[in-house]
């Protein structure tokens, strides 16, 4: 579409020079859309369609899917102030780029409104994988400036370029459960989390580890807790530790799990760190995924520690 004063007079003059389109885009507004709504989702419809070069007029396909759910899910950022994974987000405001919306609303954002905890839980967030560039066998040689090890003593837990080895694995997952949740709809309480979760990390070739755990067995949870029936589940890909979740049985227990772990995908970017986490009664550092919101608290304790070689020697407490 040509570049106009205003979007009505643009999309009005393309369709009067395009007739053949008029019928079949007016066939794709939604029941409950109001004018205004629609008029702007419309011209978003229009304005990308020489991008999806394989979309015909009339004719299902996956690229006319595609292209209709990025205009709902812009059309639900602009008009109900939804939020999206950062990836969706930034795919579809390009692709919004010149759609005029008058008296557009205007909302404070989650990410606005907590930018002041962020500059100080980001520094306390940081600080828990410092630690490990200069571990207890290692000399910061800061002369030199390099790091060196010294004999002896082995370290127990992951190498400390574990976030750097698996950060571009999870940022390619990030895409595709960016995705993934568009073509869903959206994140929300009705989906099969697990399913979406697992296709996504096949389509990734990896697969995910589950782990299960009889809730009354795991130390470290609150004394009320214990006493439940019930399991545990705790997901892991690639040794990467990414959700937990309790139910009634293990089915109930992963689909719990899972939904947590996709939580973690719908912040700007998910990060592979080293934190600290409780394991049969000890501290441990584990390799961990995690969104860029602050934590108001720790992680659960872990029902795994996948670093065989270097697992410590304690049993369960």
């Amino acid at each position: 579409m040509a570049e106009g004063s205003s979007g009505e007079d643009i999309v009005s003059e393309y369709l009067n020079q395009n007739p053949h389109l008029a019928q079949w885009v007016e066939s794709l507004r939604g029941y409950c859309e109001t004018n205004k709504q629609w008029h702007a989702r419309r011209e978003f419809i229009l304005r990308n369609l020489e991008t999806f070069p394989t979309v015909e007029p009339g004719v299902p396909s996956p690229s006319l899917d595609r292209l209709l759910s990025l205009s709902m899910a812009w059309a639900n950022q602009v008009f109900l102030g939804c939020r999206y994974p950062q990836a969706v987000m930034d795919k579809i405001n390009e692709m919004g780029e010149g759609v005029t919306v008058q008296d557009a609303p205007v909302r404070t954002t989650r990410d606005e409104i907590m930018a002041k905890g962020k500059r100080t839980a980001g520094v306390a967030a940081e600080s828990c994988v410092k630690r490990v560039k200069a571990g207890p066998n290692e000399v910061d040689n800061r002369a030199g400036g390099r790091t060196t090890s010294q004999p002896g003593f082995q370290k127990s837990g992951p190498s400390p370029q574990a976030p750097v080895d698996h950060q571009p694995f999870f940022n390619r997952l990030y895409k595709a459960v960016a995705w993934k949740l568009v073509s869903a709809g959206g994140f929300g309480p009705n989906l099969d989390h697990f399913e979406i979760l697992r296709s996504c990390v096949e389509s990734s070739k990896e697969s995910l580890s589950c782990v299960f755990v009889p809730l009354k067995d795991i130390p470290d949870l609150p004394a009320g807790r214990t006493q439940k029936e019930g399991q545990v589940c705790e997901l892991r890909c690639q040794t990467v530790y990414i959700g937990t979740g309790y139910g009634r049985d293990e089915a109930s227990a992963r689909a719990m799990a899972s939904k947590e772990a996709l939580k973690a995908f719908q912040g700007r970017k998910v990060t592979v760190k080293i934190c600290r986490r409780r394991f049969r009664g000890k501290d441990v550092e584990d390799v961990v995924l995690v969104d860029d919101q602050p934590r108001s608290q720790g992680f659960p304790p872990a029902l795994s520690y996948p670093f065989q070689a270097e697992q410590p020697d304690d049993g369960p407490s």
